[in-house]
């Protein structure tokens, strides 16, 4: 994938290969915002510290999933699927339109090649683009002052 144009929008379409729900180290990490937690915790039908203690773990004062298991794959991570899908965090939710992802070299270099759904399925339109990243931003933003 070349000149990609995030202007023009971009074919994106969700292939289900579980890439972006495997961990790479503290980069794999899915932190967590107060909202994503309730919103999680509710799903789960867990009050929160249970659902903190059982699923969580703090690093450098930021809480995110835990790393249970050894091949990398998220504790939520079923048979290739999301097991928390409809209340999943707002850092899954907005992958990969997270504001680093979005310049070229990055995005034909790793995002691109990581990804199989990239050039897949119907135009992701800027607006929509630019949406899922702000989203993203706004959720950093609260897990940084969280922490502070």
């Amino acid at each position: 994938m070349s000149n990609i144009n995030f202007k023009k929008g971009i074919h994106f379409k969700c292939q289900g290969s579980s890439n972006c729900c495997v961990s790479r180290g503290t980069y794999g990490y899915v932190y967590l915002s107060k909202k994503d937690i309730l919103r999680l915790s509710n799903y789960i039908g867990l009050n929160i510290k249970d659902f903190i203690r059982l699923y969580c773990d703090k690093t450098e004062g930021f809480i995110h999933f835990k790393e249970k298991m050894k091949n990398g794959d998220c504790q939520f991570l079923t048979n290739k699927r999301c097991s928390i899908y409809q209340a999943r965090p707002t850092q899954c939710r907005t992958w990969p339109f997270w504001k680093e992802n979005m310049n070229a070299k990055t995005w034909n270099n790793n995002i691109s090649k990581f990804c199989p759904g990239i050039g897949k399925g119907d135009i992701i339109k800027k607006i929509e683009i630019e949406k899922k990243i702000k989203e993203d931003e706004i959720n950093e933003i609260k897990i940084l002052e969280e922490v502070s």
